[in-house]
C-alpha cells in the first residue's frame, strides 16, 4: 500500500515538473524564434546577463515579465524594455523605473540598474515589453547549474541515478506481484 501511495506521489510530482518545464521551454522557444515579439499569455522569461540589478537580480537569474498597461507603471517597478539609444540600442534591458515625466503629452520613463551610478537613456511606452512580476528562484538555480559544465554533468548523473532507482522499484514491485500471484494459486 505504501509503495502505491509513493508511486502516485512521484507520478504527480513528475507530471507537475514536466508541465512546468514544457511551459518554460515553450515560452523561451516562442520568444527566441519570434525575436521576443511573441509571448505566452502575455508572459515572457528573460535571463539577467549583467550585474546592473544586483543584489535584487544576479547574473544568470531568470525573471518573468508580463505585458501591462504602461499607464499603471510607477516609480520602483522593474521593467523589461528594448533599448533604442547609445549602448542600449537593440538590447533588451531589465531595469527599475526611477522617474516618470510627461513632456509635450509624451510620457517618458527614466530607468536605471539599481547597481548602476548612471541613469539609462529615457524610454517611452512603446519600448516597454513588460513589468517584472517574479524572479524564478528554482528556474534560476537550475539555469545556473546547467550552464556550469560540472553542474550539467551532475544533473545528468543524478537524473540517471533516479531513473535507475525508479526502475529497480518497479522491477521489485513486479516480482512481488508475481510472487503473490503464485502464492495465491
Amino acid at each position: 500500500m505504501t509503495m502505491k501511495i509513493l508511486n502516485v506521489i512521484v507520478k504527480t510530482i513528475n507530471a507537475i515538473v514536466t508541465l512546468f518545464i514544457v511551459f518554460v521551454v515553450s515560452t523561451i522557444f516562442i520568444q527566441r524564434i519570434s525575436d521576443n515579439k511573441i509571448n505566452l499569455g502575455g508572459i515572457s522569461i528573460y535571463t539577467i546577463i549583467t550585474q546592473s540589478m544586483e543584489p535584487k537580480y544576479n547574473v544568470g537569474d531568470m525573471v518573468f515579465s508580463k505585458k501591462v498597461d504602461t499607464s499603471t507603471l510607477k516609480v520602483g517597478d522593474d521593467v523589461v524594455y528594448m533599448g533604442k539609444e547609445g549602448d542600449f540600442s537593440g538590447k533588451i534591458v531589465t531595469h527599475q523605473i526611477i522617474k516618470i515625466e510627461v513632456i509635450n503629452n509624451v510620457k517618458y520613463y527614466h530607468t536605471k540598474g539599481i547597481n548602476n551610478n548612471v541613469e539609462d537613456p529615457r524610454i517611452t511606452s512603446d519600448q516597454i515589453m513588460g513589468k517584472v512580476f517574479m524572479k524564478g528562484r528554482i528556474l534560476s538555480l537550475i539555469s545556473k547549474i546547467i550552464n556550469n559544465e560540472y553542474g550539467f554533468y551532475f544533473v545528468i548523473f543524478v537524473s540517471m541515478e533516479i531513473i535507475d532507482i525508479v526502475d529497480e522499484k518497479k522491477q521489485k514491485g513486479c516480482e512481488n506481484n508475481e510472487q503473490q500471484i503464485k502464492e495465491d494459486n
